[in-house]
């Protein structure tokens, strides 16, 4: 009887699970609650079964030894992080779209007068670069008994005077109290006191601008009575500090895009969706019957969810690009403000509505909670760890992970590939090895600190807001962030090394077996996940003055002569034209735009296809191009991964 060499037997498992990713997967439909849970159950039961192994086959035996210790400790650290993807995996096993209830239900007040809408506009200490967007982006909704109102946490007399002169409300509260939360409360206040009070709110954060859709679909959702919030996904119109530095946009969504587009969406099937502060709605009667926005925790959008569910009332989900914002530009800005989200998150946890606690929450909403608390504490821990642990190898002989490579490849290997397979199917690719791990590792210490802090201290607890804008015009090397990862590569490195040209590594017995082999495996792929967050750490220039693609025909008239040509990118101040000729740098005239009108502008510098044409717009103009650029009802960036190109552009970015 012919018998299969034992490697090549245990590909077998990891055939499989490729076959159905290449061959069955792209045929079921990730709608389906009937295949997302066969799909997300497969996967399930293939961790817990390597999960089993791990503890049943792997470890030191029980002792007071550093392999026994480090060994335990390693694996109830990926224990846990098993246990948190089991529980996103049932969350995500449904969906639930709300675009056609939206268009069944749309206007549902008629044939009565449309509700009473506020727009606040929360900010702090944001440029008027940044503000000035979301203002014009607010004041073109045109929506009848729809107001806008400017909080301004930084009392600035000059944003008061802009708000005088775009004919908008500006509040600007006695004190800081409460920060975000403590302002909304008090332009609530102050509305409460009008003629014209509001029945809805929508909440947009300084850089965020509503599209010309925005507050009749949200509102749309209202419809029942039940419903407290509505939250719409959050869309960026720069890319983050990662996708950038590393050159990676248009292979690479954000790091947000998982958790709007699939995330959200699964949870409010299980009626477990969350607000998120910018880009959602809330109705004022359940607003006022909570007493306010809740202040005890730092991200007060998820504790509102929550308060609101305690009473009864609903948050709900509608997943269409309906406004569009800055992402932090700076890698520091990025890692303060997922810091921030933890640190709220744990403030809730342990102050508020403990998942264990007495009070008067759902089930699934407890879950939702402990869910969260264990993605915080545990996702982050274990990237950092697994840079450690290998090390341990190299320099002391610690054996963490005791395995044949025939063991790795049955157990771990199919698993590893059903989990990113799975993902990708119901998420467009956005999960891309390497990448999502430097997503992690980037921003593991501040998060690892921020957990610590909430849980472990009441508070209260400071914290920093995340900036938007300034001068991103030149290359910065963020050295506080980069050098602990220059010194896991130094320290990595070295112990690939030291078995070359010591035996200090191989003084345990059977160290040098297969077990070395699974290490160096574990280290070659540590030293690229370190060499990409490296590069992450090196913050690329950014365009002050960003052009978004724009397409469409343009009259240009220069020197007297009137030309046609193609508006390719379209700015504030300028813009790329294809199509016209014989124009020097300097020719003064004009450009005739559509929506936006004949502005005056001058030929900045020639391209292979045409110009790069400066203009200088009126203010109503540059109100009208803001417009253009934001409003619209379109989806900016990629929501989908692409793993050749990613490849290309990271090998373009690391070389240059």
């Amino acid at each position: 009887m012919l018998t299969l060499p034992p490697l090549l037997a245990a590909c077998s498992g990891a055939a499989i699970v490729m076959g159905l990713k290449l061959v069955v997967l792209p045929w079921l439909d990730p709608r389906s609650w009937f295949w997302r849970s066969v799909v997300l159950g497969g996967a399930i039961l293939l961790a817990w079964r390597y999960l089993f192994w791990r503890f049943a086959e792997t470890l030191a035996p029980l002792a007071w030894t550093w392999d026994a210790f480090f060994s335990w400790g390693f694996a109830a650290l990926e224990g846990l992080t098993v246990l948190s993807s089991s529980f996103a995996f049932l969350i995500l096993s449904r969906v639930k779209e709300r675009s056609a209830e939206v268009d069944r239900h749309a206007k549902w007040w008629r044939p009565g007068p449309p509700p009473r809408v506020d727009i606040y506009i929360a900010t702090y200490n944001e440029q008027l670069e940044v503000l000035e967007r979301t203002i014009v982006g607010a004041k073109a909704l045109g929506l009848p008994g729809l107001r806008v109102f400017v909080l301004d946490d930084g009392k600035r007399g000059w944003l008061r005077e802009t708000c005088e002169r775009h004919g908008i409300g500006y509040f600007a509260r006695p004190d800081n109290a409460h920060a975000k939360a403590g302002n909304i409360n008090y332009a609530l206040r102050q509305r409460a006191k009008d003629r014209d009070r509001p029945q809805f709110a929508a909440v947009l954060d300084a850089d965020f601008v509503p599209h010309l859709d925005f507050v009749e679909r949200a509102l749309a959702l209202f419809h029942d009575p039940q419903v407290g919030l509505v939250q719409t996904p959050q869309h960026f119109f720069n890319p983050d500090p990662i996708q950038h530095n590393l050159g990676v946009t248009s292979a690479y969504p954000d790091e947000q895009r998982h958790f709007f587009d699939n995330v959200e969406p699964a949870r409010d099937a299980w009626g477990i969706a969350v607000c998120c502060g910018t880009s959602s709605m809330v109705r004022i009667a359940a607003v006022e019957a909570i007493g306010g926005l809740p202040t005890e925790s730092v991200t007060e959008d998820f504790l509102l969810t929550l308060r609101l569910s305690e009473h009864g009332w609903k948050t709900v989900y509608l997943n269409e690009p309906l406004t569009e914002g800055l992402a932090p530009e700076g890698l520091q800005e990025y890692i303060v403000q997922r810091g921030r989200w933890c640190l709220g998150m744990m403030q809730i946890a342990r102050n508020v509505y403990n998942p264990f606690g007495t009070h008067g929450l759902s089930f699934m909403q407890r879950l939702s909670i402990f869910d969260s608390l264990l993605y915080w504490t545990t996702t982050f821990s274990f990237r950092l760890a697994s840079l450690i642990f290998p090390l341990l190898y190299w320099y002391f002989g610690v054996m963490v992970v005791n395995a044949s490579v025939v063991d790795i490849v049955s157990y771990y290997i199919p698993y590893y590939i059903a989990v990113m397979a799975v993902l990708n199917w119901l998420s467009k690719g956005l999960f891309i090895p390497i990448l999502n791990d430097v997503a992690q590792l980037v921003a593991a210490w501040p998060i690892m600190r921020a957990a610590a802090l909430g849980l472990l201290t009441k508070g209260p607890h400071k914290f920093s807001v995340t900036a938007k804008g300034g001068d991103r015009t030149k290359v910065i090397v963020q050295w506080p962030l980069m050098w602990p990862f220059l010194l896991f590569f130094g320290l990595t490195v070295g112990g690939l090394l030291a078995p070359l040209t010591s035996d200090f590594t191989f003084n345990h017995a059977g160290a040098a077996s297969d077990g070395t082999v699974v290490v160096l495996f574990w280290t070659v792929y540590n030293l690229l996940v370190l060499l990409v967050a490296i590069a992450a750490c090196i913050e690329q220039p950014r365009i002050s003055s960003p052009l978004r693609q724009v397409v469409q025909p343009v009259t240009v008239r220069f020197s007297g002569n009137e030309q046609r040509g193609w508006l390719i990118n379209l700015g504030v101040e300028g813009a790329r034209i294809s199509g016209p000729s014989g124009l020097e740098a300097g020719t003064a005239g004009t450009v005739t735009l559509p929506l936006v009108g004949e502005i005056a502008a001058h030929v900045a510098a020639s391209t292979p296809d045409g110009y790069q044409v400066k203009l200088d717009p009126t203010p109503d103009q540059r109100d009208r191009i803001i417009a253009k650029l934001h409003t619209g009802h379109a989806m900016p960036g990629t929501d989908r991964g692409d793993i050749g190109l990613m490849v290309r552009e990271l090998a373009r970015s690391l070389t240059r």
